[in-house]
């Protein structure tokens, strides 16, 4: 069990600095009580949220409220430069608190400005849709690229069910596949610490597989936006955030899987094509990880040379990746990560390594827990041309600062 400011065995003293976590019917009437210590409040929103109770938190609030901002987009709203100056201008003097009033991207913004303006800031959430809502890191798209920016942890979270349960099914779908993507990171994070002597803290760990095995099971209550699992639903993406505060990174909820969805969405941005939202990629992109794993598992590995060929690596990222080649490139070409060759390694530990990669559930386990939800490998594959899912499975590993299985896939190809 972990206890804040308490030394865990793993020997960190584990922290958050959230103060007011509400999950219940009815949180959004807490907000008046917590607003009583503020006097100008900025409170930010898209339109789409702001249509479903952007009137109610305001009368909670009625008399603080300072400005407000509501972006407006033709299509999704991104995480950019462009919002980012959008939302620092929309902040007038005296304000003292930003009111994030929505799910991942206005949450992400609200984080990431409110950081930068030293302000503290607290959020609405709209939608059981992603793990982001307690972490401490912003996620945004800077020069194409995605990446997570210091921040600091909300002071308050208000979570009502009764607003939750009626999200776009497709968002509820996004949570209950952000949390099944726990499944790939927690065994991406093992691997890693075991490879590569990567720090690791098995209380957060098994913390956390605890909300995905709670979560797991509850796909066909989703589907008919079952008041109690919605609320088990919010509870487990609030304590993944949670777990990332404590470990002060994403360790705890993003791996591989996490990887292909940022592909997916980067590569759709910089070529206009379509791609599923963040939860929804992450929950097809577990299943993908995990036949990976299945094929490094099905084979001996040769254990041959791992050569690595910097020129024609650099012309397939430039072919991928468009527009955020540069900062992919700039950021492997830092790392040096290609040129080392791990197969000598891989072949001494591959007794454990064949364990850890036994431990999640099997492809076809996930897909069964994706189809009580909705969700089916098909419209996948429909989406993603073959090519394109070869690619990500090449080249999403290069997105990222962080060891998963798609690099020991890589240099071992079964």
């Amino acid at each position: 069990m972990i206890v804040e400011g308490k030394i865990c065995s793993c020997g960190k003293i584990h922290t958050c600095g959230i103060q007011t976590v509400i999950v219940q019917k009815g949180a959004i009437a807490r907000l008046a009580d917590y607003a009583a210590a503020y006097r100008r409040i900025v409170v930010v929103a898209d339109q789409n949220t702001d249509a479903v109770c952007g009137a109610r938190v305001r009368r909670q609030i009625e008399g603080k409220v300072a400005n407000t901002l509501v972006f407006q987009r033709p299509g999704v709203l991104v995480p950019d430069e462009r919002a980012v100056n959008e939302l620092e201008n929309a902040i007038p003097p005296g304000a003292d608190l930003l009111l994030a009033v929505g799910s991942g991207v206005i949450q992400d913004l609200c984080k990431f400005v409110a950081f930068r303006k030293r302000l503290p800031y607290a959020v609405v959430a709209t939608a059981p849709s992603m793990d982001g809502y307690a972490s401490s890191g912003a996620a945004l798209i800077a020069g194409g690229m995605k990446i997570t920016c210091p921040a600091r942890v909300p002071e308050a979270i208000f979570a009502d069910t009764d607003l939750l349960r009626e999200a776009p099914m497709n968002l509820i779908r996004a949570g209950y596949g952000d949390i099944l993507g726990k499944f790939s990171c927690l065994n991406d994070w093992k691997l890693s610490a075991f490879v590569n002597g990567e720090y690791y803290c098995k209380a957060v760990c098994d913390e956390m597989a605890d909300r995905v095995k709670r979560v797991q099971d509850l796909g066909a209550k989703l589907l008919k936006r079952d008041g109690e699992a919605i609320a088990e639903l919010m509870r487990a993406l609030i304590d993944a955030g949670v777990f990332m505060a404590y470990v002060g990174s994403s360790r705890p909820a993003s791996g591989s899987e996490h990887h292909l969805s940022h592909f997916f969405e980067i590569v759709g941005l910089d070529r206009g094509e379509p791609y599923f939202p963040h939860g929804i990629d992450v929950a097809y992109s577990t299943v993908v990880t995990q036949t990976l794993r299945e094929e490094l598992l099905a084979h001996t590995p040769e254990f041959g040379p791992d050569p690595f060929d910097p020129a024609a690596w650099e012309r397939e990222i430039r072919r991928v990746y468009g527009r955020a080649a540069n900062g992919v490139i700039a950021l492997q070409k830092r790392l040096g990560w290609h040129d080392r060759d791990r197969v000598p390694e891989y072949r001494a530990k591959w007794p454990r390594i064949r364990g850890i990669l036994q431990e999640t559930p099997s492809a076809r386990e996930l897909e069964d827990c994706l189809a009580r939800v909705g969700l089916e490998m098909r419209a996948f594959e429909e989406l993603y041309s073959e090519e394109k899912r070869k690619d990500a499975i090449r080249c999403a590993m290069d997105l990222k600062e962080r060891y998963s299985v798609l690099w020991l896939y890589h240099a071992l190809r079964p």
